[in-house]
């Protein structure tokens, strides 16, 4: 593999090879975070020199224009002796192995176990901080680096994929030891024509042989943080669940209005009454248009607005129940999906 990178970056006289070709990439983090449209940053000394050399004409074919080949920083790859390549010379790798997400000894891979296989997509190792070279002009291989490389695909039949990428646990929670997909990019876009599904729980048993036992759902999770994360409402539950909080609002009000008009009766009957009474402070006795207006209101309230007001607690009870508890036949949240 070192001879092949020394016949591809024509290292000469001016570029040391690592001795090793498992050395592992150094300084890379102090190279400058942004990078121009067109950069030679970390290219070697000595390609420069040489296509300085040739003139402007043929230099022209390492400029990239019009899919043509392109003068650009691009560092080595370690490669194990179980992976099978197929690259360019711009960074671009479909690596054909066994599951690894760092150096040689990461992932089930690097462990030795078996049904481990991994296909990795990725372009732009390193990123921003790709460099061919280090600071002393030695060549420079790494590894996979599932947080600087620009962007990557990866398929692996055995990992840890949330580890792997260091993504929040959310209420799904890490897989494990299973086979997973995993899309990373700047942007990451899924398009479709007529219609996207997001589907779990297809299968009773998972790729290790393990049954299935419960139903994970789907985590919508911004900004990689888990904190507060909360149930997505379920748009019809939740419309019904409005509706009928309106109605029980709204029966209320009649319960309300009832027993005001049973109240303004009984008031008007203690307005117009008047005692007269033919002696100066004697008892007098009892107002029978009051009486039978008092007992006329208890009798409404106890029947009417007593009445309601107990059915309408047993309602609002009931409709906790039904769609403000999980456990509920309409409960307005999702019992899987969840965002922040």
């Amino acid at each position: 593999m070192a001879s092949e990178i020394k016949e591809r970056i024509e290292t000469g006289k001016d570029v040391k090879l690592l001795g090793d070709p498992t050395q592992r990439a150094e300084s890379l983090d102090e190279i400058s975070s942004f990078k121009n449209a067109v950069s030679r940053d970390g290219v070697s000394g000595g390609i420069l020199r040489r296509v300085s050399s040739i003139g402007e004409t043929a230099g022209s074919e390492t400029k990239g224009l019009a899919g043509d080949k392109l003068l650009e920083s691009t560092p080595g790859f370690i490669q194990a002796s179980g992976e099978k390549i197929f690259k360019n010379e711009h960074s671009a790798y479909i690596v054909l192995g066994r599951d690894r997400n760092a150096d040689l000894r990461s992932g089930y891979g690097g462990k030795g176990h078996t049904q481990a296989s991994a296909i990795d997509i990725v372009v732009g190792r390193k990123g921003y901080k790709a460099r061919q070279v280090n600071e002393r002009n030695e060549a420079l291989f790494v590894d996979p680096d599932f947080t600087k490389d620009a962007a990557r695909v990866y398929i692996s039949q055995k990992s840890d994929i949330d580890e792997y990428f260091d993504l929040a646990n959310g209420a799904v929670g890490n897989s494990k030891a299973k086979s997973a997909v995993a899309i990373k990019g700047d942007g990451v876009r899924i398009i479709a024509r007529e219609g996207i599904k997001l589907i779990t729980r297809t299968d009773k048993k998972n790729s290790q042989g393990g049954d299935v036992r419960s139903v994970l759902g789907i985590d919508l999770i911004a900004g990689n943080d888990d904190s507060d994360l909360q149930p997505i409402p379920k748009g019809d539950n939740l419309s019904e669940a409005m509706q009928k909080l309106t109605d029980h609002v709204d029966k209320l009000n009649g319960i309300v209005d009832t027993f005001l008009m049973s109240q303004m009766q009984f008031n008007e009957k203690l307005t117009h009454h008047f005692h007269n009474s033919p002696f100066f402070g004697a008892p007098t006795a009892p107002s029978f248009p009051v009486v039978g207006g008092g007992t006329m209101a208890l009798i409404d309230q106890l029947t009417k607005t007593k009445r309601s007001l107990l059915s309408h607690k047993v309602n609002l009870a009931m409709y906790k129940q039904t769609y403000l508890k999980q456990s509920g036949r309409k409960y307005i949240n999702s019992r899987y999906n969840n965002t922040n």
